[in-house]
């Protein structure tokens, strides 16, 4: 399984000279999307060398500028590159108005199809789905309507041991049901599946959370994904404009993360005001150890 998760703004409300405002590419096994796009996203792409016409989706958490305004850009230039493969933009449903308007009034026609598919449930939801991954969609609480996003590997086929296919001299077809996990009747034996097949490989997860304030569901939404990642605008001394803002602290997002036995958390979408991130992450390894404060261009492969 090939999993490459790629940090291209990891700041918050206005980019920095060292940080972009949020975006993220994930390559799952060959299944290329982009997480949020703020302003200057194309630019970050290329700065950490992600070819970005092979980007398949889009996923846009909501409509606050710092996860979006980077789309216009971005798409134009897809155009501008030749690109005619279909793209797949999944959004709160007044971003296609908001893009189409644009496009529109700038008279912009473009070489691919732009496909968008609306978020609106209000409880988990898959969104995406092929035989390798699972993307769902979950609510989160911010100031407008807001949608964290979870991708999970898809079950795989057991892989059939070679040294039993040949001491038990098995069929084509009893191979093939093997694989499927069922047994093997003979008339004078009997094959469990687990004596013919291989180990299974840990199925692979993370999650997304977008901005929102501390709210105990997020642990269900979230549960023991390999790698979170949870924002932390704030310390816990600043938890008043946390909660002004319907943001989080790394406290908060370190308790979502010992709740929901994830395996890693990572941190980002830090306030401009922090100019390191040491305090960010003392606070939040306070609670959940395994921590990481993300910085743009950081990688994370499982």
């Amino acid at each position: 399984m090939s999993f490459k998760l790629t940090i291209i703004g990891s700041g918050s409300a206005v980019p920095t000279q060292t940080r972009g405002v949020t975006s993220q590419f994930l390559n799952f096994n060959e299944r290329r999307f982009l997480i949020d796009c703020g302003e200057g996203t194309q630019l970050q792409l290329r700065k950490y060398k992600v070819k970005f016409q092979r980007l398949q989706c889009i996923f846009i958490s909501h409509l606050h500028g710092d996860h979006y305004l980077g789309l216009v850009g971005l798409l134009s230039s897809m155009s501008l590159l030749g690109r005619t493969k279909k793209l797949t933009v999944y959004g709160p449903e007044e971003l296609e108005e908001l893009l189409r308007f644009q496009f529109k009034v700038a008279k912009v026609h473009f070489n691919f199809e732009l496909e968008f598919v609306h978020l609106g449930a209000s409880e988990m939801q898959v969104i995406y789905e092929d035989k390798v991954i699972k993307v769902s969609s979950f609510p989160v609480k911010h100031r407008i309507d807001c949608w964290g996003f979870r991708f999970d590997e898809q079950p795989k086929e057991k892989n059939v041991n070679p040294s039993k296919i040949e001491e038990h001299q098995l069929k084509l077809e009893e191979i093939l049901a093997v694989k499927r996990g069922e047994d093997i009747t003979r008339e004078a034996s009997y094959l469990r599946n687990e004596e013919l097949t291989l180990p299974e490989t840990p199925l692979v997860s993370y999650a997304y959370s977008a901005d929102t304030k501390y709210f105990d569901k997020m642990a269900d939404y979230v549960q023991g994904v390999n790698l979170l990642y949870h924002e932390a605008t704030f310390l816990e001394k600043h938890s008043d404009r946390a909660k002004a803002t319907m943001h989080s602290t790394a406290l908060q997002a370190a308790t979502i993360a010992k709740s929901a036995k994830v395996k890693q958390l990572l941190l980002g979408h830090f306030s401009a005001r922090y100019k390191d991130t040491s305090e960010l992450l003392s606070e939040a390894k306070s609670v959940f150890e395994h921590t990481i404060c993300v910085n743009d261009g950081d990688e994370f492969i499982l």
